[in-house]
């Protein structure tokens, strides 16, 4: 699986993800601009011991991300779709994107892929769920759908 995250502002979540994504075996594109610098003291306290083992990705901006990914499958993790993140069937090699945190993805970009868009179910007036926690269940249920490829279980590797 490929986690995306559009524009974060959290040098906290975006190691925590790091770190998640280094333990699934995914990768992890950010979409520029960043709330923060790559070497931020935060990253480095939240999952720099894992850093250099990311398989990451950066672009200058969604349109380059757009562009080299025009082919792929990439849900859009938002609060404002109508399907919960269980009800889709996912494959390896799917993208999950998600926005930064004070605001959610872009209404343009959502409004473009309606049928690609998915939710976490949560109690009605709450806003959102904490970034690295949303990564970490939509994540799992995809990898849970494609049979946990590549990773551990019960001390033998999946295939």
């Amino acid at each position: 699986m490929e986690i995306v995250l559009y524009e974060p502002e959290i040098p906290a979540n975006t190691g925590n993800i790091g770190r998640t994504a280094v333990a699934t075996g995914s990768g992890l594109h950010l979409i520029e601009p960043l709330g923060f610098l790559l070497n931020d003291r935060m990253i480095k306290r939240a999952g720099m011991d894992y850093w250099e083992k990311i398989d990451l990705h950066r672009y200058i901006e969604y349109k380059e991300f757009e562009k080299q990914h025009s082919g792929d499958d990439i849900w859009y993790v938002t609060t404002k779709a109508p399907r919960a993140y269980t009800e889709v069937t996912y494959s390896l090699g799917d993208y999950l994107m998600f926005g930064p945190e004070s605001r959610g993805i872009p209404e343009g970009i959502l409004k473009d892929h309606m049928d690609h868009c998915i939710r976490i179910p949560m109690a009605p007036g709450e806003r959102s769920l904490n970034l690295s926690n949303a990564v970490s269940i939509v994540l799992y249920e995809a990898l849970r759908q494609t049979g946990f490829m590549g990773l551990e279980i019960k001390g033998h590797l999946t295939t």
